[in-house]
């Protein structure tokens, strides 16, 4: 792999068009939650960037990276030790973890095919990462370490939160005396390479300056630099002891708005600052730590090993109070993960000639909203010219394999039999395309609503990644309103439980008499809608908050609806993920089955509000398309 040539890196304007930058920025984390004024100061400083499909933004192992880029067109993959992991695509942000940390990356970054990064200095860059938005998008936003490692996964076990912030110390702290000049204390910052200096205050107590300090007390307060210290740092200083879990101290960061911690031994000895950044730059390389074991398998037994850290990992992510969503997503991320190498090694053990195919995640992998007790859909669509008797027997045979070998890592195959190890789901793009051209034709034929259902919801996870075949394949979908009503009204099939009154409604028979089922009484209410919404709009496959907010903007649902459906997923997702954690740990199988006598009663209030704003939007639904649906 060759670097990008200084050729094509230097294919840029000095400065694109301020509108057309801030504009699209907007429309992106962790920038969407920047003001107007702080997004033109970033477009202003922003460069345009063009890389050659195949060349390497920047190494693994080299850094640390000093500038945050975010993909303006194409994609850029990420690369550890030549396979690729993840894919980033436009207005995903890379880089930024060791941009934070000063380590070197972890990961290569590559165009995966011509591509146009927007280019963001560090300085200017941090400014928006040292918001607590910024700084709670890099702490939470999971999804995107793949192409933001600082470095390479440590020796430990994998969930950071585990790690001591002790072990994270780098370099003596810079002390300094209440009465020393801020501009003094500025230069032994700069000197020692700091972000912050510990004032003694001499009682035992400690004070902190740092560098936000520096810009929004002294040169934003216009506070002279011959001013001591003590007129513009933070005192007394919290301060934690080295034993502390990082976990629990990048979560008390975030709570408190701070960015350092002086750390301090049971003595009162002053040992070092951790910052926000040092945290989430171990966060991220230990969160990878999984991963990397992963991709260096080389059998199904090693992959087995790996994947026994899955669960710790969910659950060591919960404990650290991330969003469900962002649990989901690093988990479904792993699966990917798990996949990919399965394939590969279902590949290696062939020496016949396979025709180029795609792997594909439906469902909730496909929205990476994938959780512990899901199971797994899949299909195989392969490309050219190829005999049907003699691609499919042998891409199913790679199929069985990794399913297979998916159920050995304790990963469930889907119970309807939709999944690669099945003729019926692995076919050619030309085969693929005259179903999903039936399904359109003729939405009323048996079961082709359901199959709509599963196989937009699809994203390719190994293979020919040019978006997904059978997703871009229902593009025309907003025109078809036959179909689009018969969606609309498959989205009214699965009724949340609102027929009650002083308790919820349970399961009355079965092994889960009793029992709350979040997934087909919350959840899947939502997707449907989303689905439904989304493809009104336009949009295929995409995850459901991606589809509620796209309905919203196209004005297929309001913004109200769709605000309210986002809001109850997020509900649902949490109580459904804290079940399934509390099952992890009492070593049993994740379901999606709630005893609603555990809940408190607070929680159980939101939960039926969240139940009856679902149910309402789909009476919304079914009143304005005159479905006859109650």
């Amino acid at each position: 792999m060759q670097d990008s040539s200084e050729d094509d890196k230097k294919r840029r304007g000095s400065a694109p068009a301020l509108s057309d930058v801030v504009d699209f920025l907007g429309e992106h984390a962790p920038f969407d939650a920047v003001d107007r004024a702080a997004l033109e100061r970033v477009g202003a400083a922003a460069e345009v960037e063009f890389h050659r499909a195949g060349t390497t933004i920047f190494s693994q192992g080299a850094g640390p990276v000093e500038h945050l880029r975010v993909v303006r067109s194409g994609a850029v993959e990420v690369v550890l030790d030549e396979r690729v992991l993840d894919r980033m695509e436009s207005g995903e942000p890379f880089g930024h973890a060791s941009m934070l940390s000063g380590l070197p990356t972890g990961f290569a970054a590559r165009a995966a095919e011509d591509t146009l990064c927007y280019r963001i200095p560090a300085d200017v860059a941090r400014e928006v990462l040292a918001r607590p938005e910024g700084m709670r998008y890099v702490a939470r936003s999971l999804l995107e370490w793949p192409a933001e490692a600082a470095g390479a996964a440590p020796v430990a076990a994998p969930d950071a939160s585990h790690v001591p912030v002790g072990a994270m110390i780098r370099g003596a702290p810079v002390v300094c005396a209440p009465d020393t000049p801020i501009r003094e204390a500025a230069r032994l910052m700069t000197a020692a390479v700091q972000t912050s200096v510990v004032v003694d205050l001499g009682d035992g107590s400690l004070g902190i300056l740092t560098d936000r300090d520096l810009r929004t007390r002294v040169l934003a307060a216009g506070l002279p630099g011959d001013a001591p210290v003590s007129a513009a740092m933070t005192a007394p200083a919290y301060t934690c002891r080295p034993d502390r879990l990082a976990g629990e101290l990048l979560l008390d960061m975030l709570d408190r708005d701070l960015r350092h911690y002086p750390v301090v031994s049971a003595a009162g000895q002053l040992l070092g600052v951790v910052s926000d950044a040092d945290l989430v730059a171990v966060e991220t390389r230990s969160s990878f730590h999984l991963r990397q074991a992963i991709s260096r398998s080389e059998s199904l037994q090693d992959l087995v090993a790996a994947a026994r850290e899955l669960r710790p990992l969910v659950i060591a992510l919960h404990e650290a109070r991330l969003a469900a969503s962002n649990i989901t997503a690093i988990y479904t991320v792993v699966v990917d993960a798990l996949t990919r190498r399965l394939i590969e090694l279902a590949i290696a053990s062939r020496s016949i000639a396979l025709p180029s195919f795609s792997w594909l995640a439906l469902g909730s992998q496909a929205r990476r909203e994938a959780a512990p007790g899901s199971d797994i859909d899949s299909a195989i669509v392969w490309f050219g010219d190829v005999e049907e008797a003699e691609a499919r027997p042998v891409l199913q045979g790679i199929g069985t394999d990794v399913v297979a070998g998916l159920k050995a890592c304790g990963l469930r195959p889907d119970e309807r039999r939709v999944t690669a190890s099945d003729a019926l789901v692995v076919r050619s793009l030309e085969s693929w395309r005259r179903a999903v051209r039936s399904w359109l034709e003729d939405p009323h034929q048996q079961q082709a609503l359901i199959l709509v259902s599963v196989f937009i919801d699809s994203r390719p996870v190994w293979g020919i990644h040019m978006g997904s075949p059978l997703a871009d394949t229902f593009r025309n979908a907003p025109r078809n309103e036959v179909l689009l009503r018969l969606l609309a009204r498959f989205a009214l099939v699965n009724r949340p439980p609102t027929g009650f009154l002083r308790g919820l409604v349970v399961e009355h028979s079965g092994e889960h008499r009793g029992a709350l089922d979040l997934k087909h009484g919350g959840l899947l209410p939502i997707a449907d809608l989303a689905r439904w919404a989304g493809m009104a709009a336009g949009l295929t496959s995409a995850s459901t908050r991606e589809r509620l907010q796209a309905a919203a903007d196209a004005g297929t649902l309001s913004r109200s609806d769709a605000q309210t459906l986002a809001d109850a997923f997020d509900l649902i997702a949490e109580l459904r993920l804290g079940h399934q954690v509390a099952r992890l740990r009492a070593g049993l199988a994740p379901d999606d089955y709630v005893d609603p006598g555990t809940l408190s009663e607070l929680t159980r209030s939101h939960l039926k509000e969240a139940f009856r704003a679902i149910a309402s939007v789909q009476k919304r639904l079914a009143s304005e398309l005159s479905l006859g649906v109650r």
